[in-house]
């Protein structure tokens, strides 16, 4: 079984570490996002793309994020996000990207997945070749 403490290595080991085949994570992660995960309620799936300098450095982030809430005896405790994400330089093209869609905003995950395949901020950069997949998890 999925628990929140060891999706990351899950999810790691399905994708491969040194993969840069952003359809093949993609469909990897789409068949991630159907397992169940022990303890999580719901399912929370964003897809997140734009230019940012979180690392100082302006880079075009291609980003898909599974966000777990967690509870301890019934109460709130943290979120937590793992993200599979790819960072490619900023050409001009892609400055013009940005978006950001959760899965709770549509009647079931397939209609969420479905409605990100069919977005230019997702097509595009499909078949640019990026600089690295990072994947891993953090509290949010």
């Amino acid at each position: 079984m999925i628990t929140v403490k060891n999706a990351e290595s899950y999810l790691k080991d399905k994708v491969g570490i040194d993969s840069k085949d952003i359809k093949k994570v993609w469909e990897t992660f789409k068949n991630f996002c159907k397992e169940p995960v022990e303890g999580e309620e719901d399912k929370e799936i964003l897809f997140q793309c734009g230019v940012y300098d979180f690392t100082g450095e302006e880079l075009f982030h291609f980003d898909f994020v599974r966000q777990f809430t967690i509870y301890e005896e019934d109460e709130y405790s943290q979120m937590e996000q793992l993200h599979c994400e790819f960072l490619f330089k900023p050409t001009f093209e892609l400055r013009k990207l940005e978006v950001e869609e959760w899965s709770m905003d549509y009647d079931d995950i397939d209609d969420f997945l479905t409605h990100i395949e069919n977005l230019q901020e997702f097509k595009i950069p499909l078949n640019l070749k990026p600089i690295i997949l990072e994947i891993y998890q953090e509290e949010v």
